[in-house]
C-alpha cells in the first residue's frame, strides 16, 4: 500500500537517518509559487544535516512516503484534499489526491518505519472546548503510535493547558528542548511549564531508546522546540491581534473546522505577516533539530 520512494528505502535500509515532512503546509499553508520554494528548502536543510527528507502525500489513492517530481504536483495541483489519519481508508479507497495533516503523517511515517517526525505545530484542545468539544485528531494519534515529533508546541489559537494536560492523559511525553517552557508556536514561550527538559540530539535519541526498551504503550514522544526570540512574533502584537481575531469569531459566528483557518488568516493579515515568518522560523529550526536527532537515533 505504501509507496517508499527509493532514496528513503536505502536510506533505511543502510540505517542512515530519515526525518519525515508533513504536506498540507505546501498545499494549504502558504501561496504559490512560495509554497514550493519552502518545501524544497525544508528538504534541503534536512540533507545539510546529513540526513534524508520523506515529505508524505497521497497521490491517486496511494499513500506516499518521500516525494520527488511529485513535491511539484502537491504545491501546484488544485483539488488536492487536506487528509487527518481518519480520511486515509476514504482517500486511498477512492483514488484521491491529498496534502498530509500531523496525525496522518505520522501515522503514515510510523508504518514506513520513519521514527522521527517534523512539522511547525500540533493540533490540540480547541478554545470553549466544555461547549464544542472540539479537540484535534493529533493527539489520539499520538497517544498510539511510537514516533518522536519536532514542533513548535500548538498553535496559540488553541487552548494550551487543556492540551498539556490532554496530552498528559493521553499518556504522550513532551519534554522542552534546551528549555523549562513550553512553547507557544509563533511565541517561544507559552507561558506554561514542562516537566522535562532535553538539550541535545543525543539526549532525545536516549529517551527514544528507552521507550522501546520499556516497551510500554506505543505512544509519541513530543520535543517542544521553541522558535528563537528575536524570530518570535512580537508577544504584545500577538495577544493584541489575537484578542481581536478571537472576538471577530465570535461576532461573525465562525464555528466547527472553520474556526483555525479563520483565525489563523487574521493572524497573517493583521500582523502584517509577521506570524507566517515566525511560523516558517519555527518550522525551519524543527526541521534542523529533527534531522540531527535522527542521526543520533541511528548512530549515523
Amino acid at each position: 500500500m505504501l509507496v517508499v520512494s527509493e532514496e528513503v528505502r536505502e536510506a533505511m535500509d543502510a540505517r542512515r537517518p530519515v526525518v519525515a515532512l508533513e504536506s498540507t503546509i505546501i498545499a494549504h499553508g502558504l501561496p504559490r509559487p512560495r509554497n514550493l520554494l519552502v518545501a524544497r528548502e525544508l528538504e534541503e536543510a534536512v540533507r545539510r544535516e546529513g540526513a534524508i527528507p520523506a515529505t508524505i502525500a497521497v497521490l491517486d489513492g496511494r499513500p506516499h512516503v518521500g516525494l520527488d517530481k511529485q513535491l511539484e504536483r502537491v504545491a501546484n495541483e488544485d483539488g488536492i484534499r487536506k487528509l487527518g489519519h481518519r480520511d486515509l481508508p476514504l482517500a486511498v479507497a477512492s483514488g484521491a489526491s491529498g496534502a498530509t495533516t500531523v496525525s496522518a503523517t505520522a501515522l503514515l511515517a510510523a508504518l514506513a518505519g520513519v521514527r522521527v517526525f517534523a512539522t511547525g505545530g500540533l493540533g490540540g484542545v480547541h478554545r470553549e472546548w466544555t461547549v464544542t468539544q472540539d479537540e484535534s485528531a493529533d493527539l489520539g494519534l499520538l497517544a498510539r503510535t511510537r514516533i518522536t515529533v519536532v514542533c513548535a508546541g500548538v498553535k496559540s489559537i488553541l487552548d494550551v493547558p487543556a492540551t498539556l494536560q490532554r496530552l498528559e492523559t493521553l499518556g504522550v511525553a513532551v519534554a522542552g528542548y534546551g528549555t523549562d517552557r513550553f512553547p507557544g508556536f509563533y511565541l517561544s514561550d507559552s507561558g506554561h511549564p514542562v516537566d522535562w527538559r532535553l538539550d541535545a540530539p543525543e539526549q532525545v535519541a536516549a529517551v527514544m531508546r528507552a521507550q522501546d526498551a520499556l516497551d510500554g504503550p506505543r505512544s509519541a514522544l513530543v520535543v517542544a522546540n521553541p522558535v528563537p526570540e528575536e524570530e518570535q512574533l512580537d508577544p504584545e502584537l500577538h495577544a493584541r491581534v489575537l484578542a481581536e481575531a478571537l472576538q471577530a469569531c465570535e461576532t461573525e459566528g465562525v464555528t466547527g473546522q472553520a474556526v483555525t483557518p479563520f483565525l489563523l488568516e487574521r493572524l497573517v493579515r493583521l500582523t502584517d505577516g509577521a506570524s507566517l515568518n515566525a511560523n516558517l522560523a519555527a518550522v525551519r529550526g524543527n526541521v534542523r533539530l529533527a534531522a540531527r536527532i535522527a542521526t543520533a537515533w541511528t548512530g549515523a
